[in-house]
């Protein structure tokens, strides 16, 4: 593995709403682009990677996103974490949830998911007494990730892109180590 740029991870504010939404929606592009009709694509980014998306959850004082940025001010990478809103069977109160974990593919190897990650978990850890996330049923590497912090899978829904169903994996933390 070769050497990469240090990056700076901070919590975002509302400043970091635009390069919120614009990473947001290319790495979601540059990932999943592939997939779908453009239809589909432009109606999901439209509703789920817009600036005022970023704004609302950054301005939920139960939610936090990190942004991770280059020396340069570059951002190529960020988490969220928040109250679940996923369609967990049975969903216990105070239920929390890793909502995304985006990193630039130029980025990716270097540890930066796992330190956005392992802040999120903190915050998740010490804020919720369930935790909770989504992952795609085709993205192998980040379910082998997830489990590493003991997460188990245990349902399986429709994650919905526009008119396009992904088959799509609910994950919860078996060990969890709220404060």
């Amino acid at each position: 593995m070769a050497d990469h740029p240090q990056t700076m991870i901070s919590i975002a504010t509302i400043e970091d709403s635009k390069d919120l939404a614009r990473l947001g929606s290319e790495t979601f592009v540059e990932s999943f682009g592939h997939m779908y009709r453009e239809s589909d694509l432009h109606a999901f980014l439209s509703e789920n990677h817009s600036q005022d998306a970023y704004r609302k959850a950054i301005n939920n004082p139960r939610s936090k996103i990190w942004i991770a940025r280059t020396k340069d001010g570059n951002a190529v990478g960020f988490a969220s974490a928040g109250p679940c809103h996923l369609p967990v069977p049975d969903q216990p109160p105070n239920a929390g949830e890793l909502g995304r974990l985006y990193i630039r593919q130029s980025h990716q190897g270097f540890g930066l998911g796992v330190r956005l990650l392992e802040q999120a978990l903190e915050f998740l850890d010490a804020t919720f007494e369930h935790i909770y996330l989504s992952v795609f049923s085709e993205n192998l590497a980040a379910q082998r990730l997830y489990k590493r912090y003991h997460f188990e899978i245990f349902h399986e829904y429709h994650f919905m892109v526009g008119q396009h169903a992904d088959e799509e994996y609910l994950m919860r933390r078996t060990r969890h180590t709220k404060k």
